[in-house]
């Protein structure tokens, strides 16, 4: 009976512990904002709002393209505004704006009108491609269905929560703008073409946590996302 009772308590743990493993299916948000924008405000506290929902996964780019404006954004890097600009021909658009809210990589608004970016999420529903989970230092992603020419893996380094910044200069003189999951660092760690995968996963410094997408190159689709 001790024999059978412990074969039970070990499947048990083994199924709760591959249970956990795999992550369930995210809503990946990104705002492109910046600091020197004065129509932003409203967008980065509508993005405040859903930034703890389930199923969400909300991050903040800074862009650069108005730090001429006369005020260099705090959290501004060259690589959040290429990701943005490389989006737009897929969504539409001519060039970059802010601010803009992308929904799993497929469609697009602005993000500034009282409950748009809920109801952005409402219409993009969650990513659908492979499964995805982060833990023990790696990424692991299940086999799929891969775009041709396969997949990019990018690695995310975002402050979880809300920091508040005050701007000295230009548009926003003066305010002290709130903003929510604040990217710090974009970096691909490789591609998925459709075979299961495991990569290794860098530790996070400086308090910082980590998300990971696989999405169809040119600023396509989101396939799958993960956070811890």
């Amino acid at each position: 009976m001790t024999g059978l009772k412990t074969s039970l308590l070990a499947g048990a743990m083994l199924a709760a512990t591959l249970g956990a493993a795999s992550a369930e299916p995210l809503t990946v948000v990104e705002l492109f904002t910046s600091q020197g924008c004065s129509s932003c405000p409203p967008a980065n506290a509508n993005l405040i709002k859903v930034k703890d929902q389930p199923g969400v996964l909300a991050l903040s780019f800074n862009v650069t393209y108005w730090d001429y404006l006369g005020w260099r954004d705090t959290f501004g890097r060259k690589e959040f505004t290429d990701r943005q600009v490389t989006y737009e021909p897929s969504l539409g658009h001519d060039g970059p704006f802010t601010p803009q809210v992308v929904v799993n990589g497929r469609s697009d608004g602005v993000g500034a009108a009282p409950g748009e970016i809920q109801g952005l999420i409402a219409k993009g529903g969650r990513t659908q491609g492979p499964e995805l989970s982060l833990g023990q230092g790696k990424v692991s992603i299940g086999a799929g269905k891969a775009p041709g020419g396969g997949a990019d893996i990018w690695l995310v380094r975002y402050k979880r929560g809300v920091v508040e910044v005050p701007v000295a200069r230009g548009e926003n003189t003066g305010r002290t703008l709130p903003h929510a999951n604040v990217v710090h660092a974009l970096t691909k760690l490789g591609r998925w073409n459709g075979e299961a995968t495991t990569l290794p996963l860098p530790a996070a410094t400086g308090g910082l946590s980590t998300a990971v997408l696989v999405q169809t190159p040119g600023g396509g689709p989101i396939l799958a996302a993960a956070a811890n």
